[in-house]
């Protein structure tokens, strides 16, 4: 796979947040592909008009209300617009104002959009970008505010984006628009008004890059637990002289174990760092992969740190408890390297 170009010299570049990086991906891919439609709840009509969190705001100007559509309040429909739509050669993005959410569109998701290429023999592709968001660190309660995407990635069909930087927003959802597979992209909802550089390129999915360089341990993670990570990372070199080396996946489907791989046959030890509950989580999956690929290269057992096993509270106080910790995380990488010298 080639890199993305996000370092190409014909890319510009300036300083913008995670949400209007979006907001940017969107309006580009309109005005380059008619096919392109956004399809959502309140897309126009929230306040100034722009989804619950403002990421479509202004595009109805833009690309006219034909383009642009309100929906009425229901998952299974939206997603089913999208799915109709999408094998009929339209290139929707619907827009699921949470992810908890699409449990109310599981058939339309699960067992239809990511299995019609399958079971109608290659005779229909379904090109369609399922935009929501996930995530806690905001007070949300239990049910808006789950990070599932393990549940995605688990099924056969779908592809899983993830993205952490303003680049890596627009990037991967330019390349999400483009691919004909059906994509479930999150968003996370504490990390809109995250700044940072903006090269305007489209992307490659299945692509990881190293967010720090180390020579010590790695750390796999993303989104909430990739900053958490940047933060322990910090902390750990400056009380221990830890030299950790983050990667972001960036995708969980296509998922990049090459890059990880690589890592860890460098570092010979592992962690990897995530806000979704420990069991059954993408975490262990990356964990059993690298014991497999990387048996030799390794110094200690792959290690998940993760958020508690329990509904996300409401209360800010309870919330910061159940969910993952940068401290969390150092206390792992330090059990980890002791453990290496038992």
């Amino acid at each position: 796979m080639t890199a993305l170009s996000e370092n190409s010299s014909t890319s510009t570049q300036r300083t913008t947040t995670i949400r209007r990086a979006l907001t940017e991906a969107l309006a580009d891919a309109l005005e380059e592909d008619s096919r392109v439609v956004l399809i959502g709840e309140d897309l126009t009509k929230w306040g100034t008009g722009g989804g619950i969190y403002g990421v479509t705001k202004g595009l109805v100007n833009k690309a006219g209300s034909h383009r642009v559509r309100d929906t009425p309040i229901s998952e299974e429909a939206i997603v089913s617009m999208g799915v109709g739509s999408a094998m009929t050669g339209l290139r929707p993005v619907v827009e699921i104002m949470y992810s908890d959410f699409l449990m109310l569109a599981m058939d339309p998701l699960v067992n239809q959009a990511a299995k019609a290429h399958y079971m109608f023999g290659n005779q229909f592709a379904v090109p369609m970008v399922v935009r929501t968001n996930g995530g806690g660190a905001s007070g949300k309660a239990a049910q808006h505010s789950q990070s599932l995407e393990t549940l995605f990635a688990h099924i056969p069909g779908l592809e899983v984006v993830v993205p952490s930087t303003p680049t890596d927003a627009y990037a991967l959802l330019r390349a999400a628009i483009a691919t004909d597979n059906p994509t479930v992209f999150l968003e996370h909802k504490a990390m809109y008004n995250v700044r940072g550089p903006l090269h305007k390129s489209i992307g490659e999915l299945g692509r990881g890059r190293i967010a720090r360089p180390g020579t010590d341990i790695t750390v796999v993670a993303s989104q909430l637990g990739l900053m958490k990570a940047l933060e322990a990372a910090q902390t750990l070199w400056e009380t221990d002289r830890v030299d950790v080396e983050i990667i972001d996946p960036r995708t969980l489907v296509p998922l990049d174990m090459g890059i990880v791989e690589e890592s860890v046959q460098r570092t010979g030890n592992i962690v990897i760092a995530h806000e979704a509950v420990r069991d059954f989580g993408w975490g262990g999956y990356i964990a059993s992969e690298v014991a497999l690929r990387c048996w030799s290269s390794l110094n200690s057992a792959p290690r998940v740190v993760a958020s508690k096993q329990m509904p996300i509270p409401y209360s800010p106080v309870l919330e910061e408890q159940v969910l993952i910790s940068a401290a969390s995380i150092v206390e792992t990488v330090r059990h980890v390297l002791r453990s290496t010298h038992d």
